[in-house]
């Protein structure tokens, strides 16, 4: 501890939620996984797995923290339409080694994430609405239990396990490698299109009226933004409100462009970027951080995203607001993301129409504002609030309650199958 090697592997995108355990095993092998597991089960210590710290909402304390970051490779098979991943890939390298065979995995809006840990909370990206949610594609994923032994988990060998380590979000023992298939898709026609924020009611309420009206083949989202007054920021964003408007078309220009025409002819915008574009820049549509930052974080799932429902938003966050959020948006869900996957999983959140989070910068100055500004915000979205997504999770009405998140059977079935497999709770999984 307090070594610079203890340091960088205990390093973490949200700087707010740095783990703080007794021991850290940077791993560079299987080996070294399997070790560090065996001793923490020798010595009665609880076991926690870190890769690159984006879903990282509180620090972990205590003891034995597992780094993966390096255990990085990436296998395509183009006749399978899959990629096989070490448990520290990132999409950014499956995205770079899929797009020469025309294929590309289904990685959410920064390719920055690691790939299984974004999977393992179900995965709603760029493409969700068309091709549903990135745990409905895992085929297989290998991983080491909580007495340190080799599982390989698919739905044959071992289907309890396999249904609760895609959605369930907290793994019952460290992930080492996982495959994932991948879609025909090169290229999309999307983008991002900036409004000033000004016009912000004018474009939410259109939002709200447009965007139900969508074929899957398109994802779509909306946020309130507020980005620092920087020198990388373009000077048009900078310091001030705008609306930032997500889309991303599976398909071609014609039909891309005539559906988002409702949306550009809203309000004149700022910037509009949206455009036939390689799926190698699929990053720019939500245009995410991308240097290691504080954070806080909350979402909800929507019943109806009604107009009482946007002004409820805009009314905290929206003009004449002084807050301390980075974003408050709206997702559109629904499409492939409503429909069950051939080989059923613990994903949460599936059939809901709407998704509403928000983002908040987190150094101890602002602390406390963040917490007033960003719980107000999702108490005011309650009367329309049907529980919350597993990588989207409740910071503010019910923090750390499972049902928020899943059925009740679906919890039970989840806690029966980790008591079969950690009986020790070594990986304590929240549920």
């Amino acid at each position: 501890m307090g070594t610079p090697e203890y340091d960088a592997a205990c390093a973490a995108f949200n700087v707010a939620a740095v783990p703080a355990p007794e021991l850290a095993v940077a791993a560079a092998s299987l080996a070294d996984i399997r070790a560090a597991v065996r001793y923490a089960a020798e010595h009665g210590l609880p076991v926690s797995v870190h890769a690159t710290g984006h879903g990282a909402a509180r620090p972990v304390d205590g003891g034995l923290l597992i780094n993966t970051a390096a255990l990085d490779t990436v296998r395509i098979d183009p006749d399978r339409r899959t990629a096989t991943v070490g448990a520290g890939a990132r999409w950014r390298e499956v995205i770079a080694a899929a797009a020469p065979y025309g294929l590309a995995p289904l990685n959410g809006s920064s390719s920055d994430v690691g790939v299984v840990g974004y999977c393992l909370g179900g995965g709603m990206g760029p493409m969700a609405r068309t091709f549903g949610f990135a745990a409905d594609h895992v085929q297989s994923l290998t991983m080491v239990d909580a007495d340190g032994d080799l599982r390989f988990v698919d739905a044959d060998r071992e289907p309890d396990l396999f249904w609760a380590m895609r959605g369930g979000k907290h793994p019952l023992g460290v992930v080492t490698e996982m495959t994932v298939g991948l879609v025909p898709v090169a290229d999309v026609y999307g983008g991002a299109i900036f409004f000033p924020g000004d016009d912000a009611p004018t474009v939410m309420h259109a939002f709200r009226e447009w965007a139900p009206t969508l074929p899957a083949s398109t994802t779509t989202s909306i946020s309130l933004l507020r980005l620092p007054d920087i020198d990388p920021v373009p000077p048009p964003l900078r310091g001030r409100l705008s609306v930032h408007l997500r889309y991303v078309h599976v398909g071609d220009d014609d039909t891309g462009a005539r559906l988002l025409a409702p949306m550009r002819a809203a309000a004149t915008p700022i910037a509009d970027l949206v455009c036939r574009m390689p799926y190698t820049l699929i990053d720019s549509v939500h245009q995410d951080p991308t240097d290691p930052m504080p954070a806080w974080d909350s979402g909800c799932l929507l019943s109806e995203l009604t107009p009482d429902t946007v002004d409820a938003m805009l009314q905290i966050a929206g003009p004449g607001a002084d807050v301390p959020l980075v974003l408050a948006e709206f997702r559109l869900l629904g499409g492939a993301l409503g429909e069950e996957p051939s080989i059923p999983n613990a994903v949460s959140g599936r059939g809901a129409p709407f998704l509403a989070c928000a983002i908040g910068p987190y150094p101890p100055p602002l602390r406390q504002a963040v917490d007033a500004v960003g719980g107000a915000l999702m108490h005011s979205l309650q009367p329309w609030s049907i529980g919350a997504q597993a990588n989207f999770p409740d910071r503010v009405v019910a923090p750390g309650d499972p049902h928020r998140i899943w059925p009740r059977d679906v919890v039970d079935r989840l806690r029966s199958i980790a008591a079969d497999v950690d009986p020790d709770r070594r990986f304590a999984a929240a549920w």
